[in-house]
C-alpha cells in the first residue's frame, strides 16, 4: 500500500494527521479489542477497518464494544477502507482507518 508515495507492506492505522505503521494484526483472526485503543484515541467518528484483499467480519462484541463507545464501526476490505477513507476526509469527516495489510506470500 502506497501512502504519500511511501510503501507500507505492514498494517497500520492511518487519520487526517495521524499515522501509525506496523499495527501488529496481521488477519481479522488476530484482532482483539485492544488492538483497536490506539485507534479510538484518535476519536474518530467513523472507524473504518480494512480487513485484507477479503471482506471478513470481525467477532460482534468487538463491533459492539466500539458501537458502545460511540464511534460509527465500518468493515470492509481494505481497498475499499483506503476509498471510503478519502472520500470522509475530503468531507472533514473525523474519520480513521484500521487497515490489514496481509503478508506478501513466501515463493
Amino acid at each position: 500500500m502506497t501512502i504519500a508515495g511511501v510503501d507500507y507492506r505492514n498494517s497500520l492505522i492511518v487519520a487526517a494527521d495521524t499515522l501509525l505503521p506496523d499495527w501488529p494484526v496481521r488477519s481479522v483472526g488476530d484482532l482483539v479489542a485492544a488492538h483497536l485503543d490506539a485507534v479510538l484515541q484518535l476519536e474518530p467518528e467513523v472507524l473504518l477497518l480494512g480487513t485484507g484483499a477479503r471482506l471478513s467480519f470481525p467477532p460482534h462484541a468487538l463491533h459492539a464494544s466500539v458501537n458502545s463507545r460511540g464511534v460509527g464501526f465500518e468493515v470492509m476490505d481494505t481497498a475499499a477502507a483506503c476509498r471510503t477513507f478519502n472520500i470522509l476526509l475530503a468531507e472533514d469527516r473525523r474519520v480513521a482507518a484500521a487497515l490489514i495489510i496481509e503478508p506478501a506470500p513466501v515463493a
